[in-house]
């Protein structure tokens, strides 16, 4: 009797009842096609260009097996990155998402579009049951990511929010002292990001949409704008995307770098699957009229916590600061500010056997392992929300202008529905989300 073997069986070791007495020996050993995760790249822009793409190709256990883009010229970029470094040219071109999550023997897919189309993109993966790694902010809105990280736990899926703070040595470094204990009690948390927007604020005057871009289907889910270039992206894969500062598919920097460090003070605060009790704070939009990009230019935000503990929150450089009452340690996201504490012999503290440890795998060798071990990733679909959680509502305690109480169980505000009802998004027609 022959038994059937699938790829997938090959991929997590499991082995048929019997065999085919001759195959191939292509088909077998670490490189076998069939024992390599399959994954394709959903948004092929700078990020994924350069940093998400070079990290996976060095991968000898994952074989990127399709890209999909808007831009068809994106696209064809990075296949052809794709196919130089595999020696063919194997790799599939796709436009549409929809389309991609169709191809046979997938079983990954690195979701790295614009913020907007996060959720509609990862959960339509997560539907047809495959593996997810989806660039942080996870979502646009809050009930998105609510909505996100419920349907990759009753899946079942590995699903990794792509932030490779968590692998930082400055980062984990801090982590594991302030969790252990060096620093004593946790009192406080600083956290700072860089200033993203300086003078210049887009040109709004409508455009010719290029040939190469299907601009429709750019926009997806968000409100019909007329085509700019500094709304979407550069016409090369150099230079920030417009879109990273204007409100309809992006919230600026309070979420987009913040959900690099305020992950790690979460981390540290036990308080990542949580949140905090009430956000306040001040910040500052561009003026009305004053160009296409309407973030927040700046903003001071603080956070309370049940347990006493405080976070502040802030534009200034990339850094987390945390304070015991036994000393502090201030970790720089860069080289040139470094890592220092109140005393210097903190950072030389030699660690017990029986000290916690926080993984110091690299984001995607996170992602991949607990595809192929059936292991937790360092940062899921809940902790991704989570974060992102905190950038949201602390926009929204800006725009309102007020403290608000936070019930970090129902995910709402206790004293202010007008901010209730700016933790969703609304969608374009015909698109919406379906868990």
């Amino acid at each position: 009797m022959n038994t059937h073997f699938t790829r997938r069986q090959a991929l997590f070791g499991l082995a048929a009842a019997a065999a085919p007495a001759i195959l191939p020996a292509r088909l077998f050993g670490a490189n076998a096609p069939s024992k390599k995760i399959h994954l394709a790249m959903i948004g092929t822009g700078r990020q994924a260009y350069y940093t998400n793409l070079p990290t996976l190709l060095a991968m000898p256990e994952v074989r990127v097996v399709s890209v999909c883009d808007v831009d068809r010229h994106r696209a064809e970029a990075t296949k052809k990155k794709i196919d130089e470094h595999y020696g063919d040219t194997a790799c599939r071109i796709y436009q549409d998402y929809r389309e991609a999550l169709e191809m046979p023997d997938l079983d990954a897919v690195m979701n790295s579009t614009p913020d907007h189309w996060h959720a509609i993109i990862s959960l339509a993966a997560i539907a047809k049951g495959l593996h997810v790694s989806c660039e942080k902010p996870l979502t646009r809105y809050l009930t998105e990511g609510r909505i996100l990280a419920d349907a990759a736990k009753a899946k079942g899926i590995v699903f990794r929010t792509d932030s490779e703070c968590r692998s930082h040595s400055y980062m984990t470094r801090t982590a594991d002292l302030a969790i252990n204990g060096y620093l004593g009690n946790i009192k406080r948390f600083e956290v700072g990001v860089p200033k993203e927007i300086d003078g210049y604020l887009g040109k709004a005057d409508p455009m010719p949409v290029p040939a190469h871009l299907d601009y429709e289907m750019w926009l997806g889910p968000a409100p019909f704008r007329e085509y700019t270039l500094d709304r979407v992206h550069p016409a090369d894969l150099g230079g920030r995307p417009g879109w990273m500062r204007i409100l309809d598919y992006c919230e600026g920097m309070v979420s987009n770098w913040g959900t690099h460090l305020i992950d790690v003070a979460s981390l540290i605060n036990g308080s990542e699957r949580s949140g905090p009790i009430s956000v306040e704070g001040t910040g500052k939009f561009p003026e009305p009229g004053s160009g296409l990009w309407n973030t927040l230019l700046e903003f001071e935000l603080q956070y309370q916590y049940a347990n006493g503990v405080v976070l502040d929150y802030k534009m200034d450089v990339p850094y987390l600061r945390v304070e015991g009452d036994e000393g502090w340690i201030q970790a720089h996201w860069n080289s040139k500010g470094g890592i220092k504490a109140s005393d210097p012999k903190i950072l030389r503290t030699p660690f017990k056997p029986t000290d916690k440890r926080v993984p110091t795998r690299g984001d995607k060798a996170d992602f991949i392992s607990a595809i192929r071990n059936g292991t937790q990733v360092m940062a899921d679909a809940e902790i991704g929300h989570r974060t992102c959680s905190m950038g949201q509502i602390g926009h929204i305690a800006v725009t309102r202008g007020k403290r608000l109480e936070w019930n970090p169980q129902t995910e709402t505000f206790a004293n202010d529905e007008g901010a209730n009802a700016m933790l969703k998004g609304t969608y374009r027609g015909p698109w919406k989300l379906e868990p």
